[in-house]
């Protein structure tokens, strides 16, 4: 009974470290998944929407790391992370949310959590595209 017990603890953190990892990049997942649905409802095929998307999402990120990297104005870089954090945010909220719904019972404290939560995520996702800072001079 512990070892199960064991497991399915181990089983939610690896689920969450999953999920935490994939609401970084939020916004090239929703692209994606929004080009294969338009690619579907064109009549490409369930293959033809999947490679459509997957296309997409690549190509989606690789703008978005591309633009930060090449741009030298901070205040553009700003919005470009921000245009890459704020969906991944959203994201962590509603992970958050979703995990919590059945466990907190109090709305507010629920609340308070999913605002970490997306907070955390925001900021792991703009620092996923900042430079390391005592790393070697680009």
């Amino acid at each position: 009974m512990i070892a199960v017990m064991l497991m399915s603890v181990a089983l939610i953190a690896g689920l969450c470290v999953l999920a935490y990892t994939l609401a970084v990049y939020a916004l090239p997942f929703m692209l994606a998944v929004e080009a294969a649905r338009f690619a579907y409802a064109t009549g490409s095929g369930l293959i033809g929407a999947g490679l459509v998307g997957l296309v997409i999402g690549a190509v989606a990120y690789g703008l978005l790391v591309f633009a930060f990297t090449s741009l030298r104005s901070p205040v553009l870089r700003l919005i470009v992370a921000l245009v890459f954090a704020a969906p991944a945010a959203v994201a962590g909220y509603a992970l958050i949310h979703g995990i919590t719904r059945e466990a907190v019972p109090s709305e507010i404290w629920r609340q308070i959590f999913c605002i970490i939560g997306g907070g955390v995520v925001g900021v792991s996702a703009l620092l996923r595209l900042a430079p390391p800072m005592n790393g070697p001079p680009t």
